[in-house]
């Protein structure tokens, strides 16, 4: 594959599913955490996923074995710190944390390899996803800011889903696209995302496109607004429609569609996500038919 997306997935983390299967437990093992759904996504969608990420303790080992099975490829670094997991109950329907280890701090020289390692393949794939890891503890917030600026410097398409601090560093970086929810924004109201989309944008961002959960998408996309109609599906897990989306939209951008329709791409992959049980899961046929039906709405202020 010519396109290829490089993925910077810091600590990613080792889940555990307990679901019922004819009255009896099913557990189920998964490597998770936002970067590897993301990952998943862009290689459903026909692009190679480049993942940057730190393996440590057993969980670690655990989460490489996994991921043998996945289609990435994998940049594995090495490292002492211990990635998080989380043990999760399903039997009832409902998705209930029974508990959830923490990863550890990177420490300096670990973060130094990780990040050299996601600043070539970044470079090489021209086009870059920078997520976070569960826990403020694995790298200073900064680190966004530095390798947003990196990249974009080096003639790389950066697009950033991040939240609090660290999405503050990666736009002060100067990222391509960021997509952000409106609970990370703090906000409810359509005036007031707008003008928070307008402030991200000031700092050189092409596009910001803010999920709002139910309702339309909201985005701006080279100065124009737009509401993002998306298809209608019934829900089987809403969680990591998000990170399909930022998934399709950076796919979208390295197969060389322009902005628009890799927005469109993005909202159709978080769409077909939902109606599915694993994040970031989704067929790329059904993705690509889905786009066809999405709507970008202009709105005038």
């Amino acid at each position: 594959m010519d396109a290829r997306v490089a993925v910077f997935a810091p600590s990613p983390q080792l889940t555990v599913t307990v679901e019922d299967l004819d009255g009896e437990p099913d557990v189920h093992l998964h490597a998770g955490g936002q970067g590897f759904w993301q990952s998943r996504m862009i290689a459903s969608l026909g692009v190679e996923a480049v993942v940057c990420a730190a393996f440590g303790g057993e969980t670690g080992r655990v989460l490489r074995t996994l991921l043998e099975g996945e289609h990435i490829d994998l940049r594995a670094r090495e490292v002492a710190a211990r990635n998080g997991s989380y043990v999760h109950d399903r039997r009832d329907g409902e998705r209930s944390e029974m508990v959830e280890m923490l990863p550890d701090a990177l420490s300096r020289h670990e973060l130094d390899d990780l990040y050299e390692s996601m600043l070539v393949e970044g470079i090489r794939a021209g086009t870059a996803v920078l997520s976070g890891p569960s826990d403020d503890r694995v790298l200073p917030h900064e680190t966004y800011f530095r390798l947003t600026s990196d990249l974009t410097r080096n003639d790389c398409r950066v697009i950033v889903d991040l939240a609090g601090e660290r999405l503050a560093e990666a736009v002060r970086g100067g990222p391509h696209v960021v997509k952000v929810s409106h609970e990370e924004l703090g906000e409810e109201e359509l005036p007031e995302l707008v003008r928070a989309c307008r402030k991200i944008a000031s700092s050189g961002v092409h596009g910001v496109v803010v999920s709002r959960a139910d309702e339309p998408a909201l985005a701006l996309l080279d100065e124009q607004l737009y509401l993002v109609r998306m298809p209608r599906l019934e829900p089987v897990d809403t969680r990591g429609a998000g990170d399909s989306m930022t998934a399709g939209i950076s796919a979208g951008l390295a197969l060389g569609m322009s902005l628009d329709d890799a927005v469109k791409l993005g909202a159709a992959a978080g769409a077909v996500n939902v109606t599915r049980h694993g994040l970031g899961s989704g067929g790329g046929e059904a993705v690509r038919e889905l786009s066809k039906r999405v709507e970008l709405e202009p709105i005038e202020e």
